[in-house]
């Protein structure tokens, strides 16, 4: 048996979503999840290598699905709830009664673009799929 010439690299969606496990002690009160997650935190913290933390990984998804959420441990909804993780991008959209097609990144700190058009401000907003 060889080697393989890369390691296996630990799965930073699931790091993610422990993170945001950890930070919701409603999910943490099932029974298993607590002791699995901490488990999990501690490999993470101490530099285990990948395949360890994989296993420990699907113990803490197992535990989570058994206690009856069918999100398990890595999902959209959990991975994306993360404290300091966006879900959405930010834009600035034309905010007149018939909007122009024009879009812009909307940045958190600083106002609107100017709408020359309409004499006002963008609107901030989310991106769908709409545009």
């Amino acid at each position: 048996m060889t080697a393989s010439p890369h390691p296996p690299r630990p799965d930073h969606r699931a790091a993610a979503a422990l993170c945001a496990l950890l930070g919701s002690p409603e999910d943490l009160r099932q029974p298993g999840v607590r002791e699995a997650a901490e488990r999990a935190r501690d490999l993470l913290r101490s530099g285990a290598d990948a395949d360890e933390l994989a296993s420990c990984y699907r113990a803490l998804d197992t535990a989570l699905r058994r206690n009856g959420d069918a999100r398990g441990l890595v999902s959209e909804s959990r991975g994306g709830t993360a404290p300091g993780i966006t879900a959405h991008i930010k834009v600035a959209v034309c905010p007149g009664p018939t909007p122009c097609p024009r879009i812009e990144r909307a940045r958190d700190l600083l106002p609107a673009p100017y709408c020359a058009v309409n004499g006002t401000r963008m609107r901030k907003g989310r991106l769908g799929s709409a545009r």
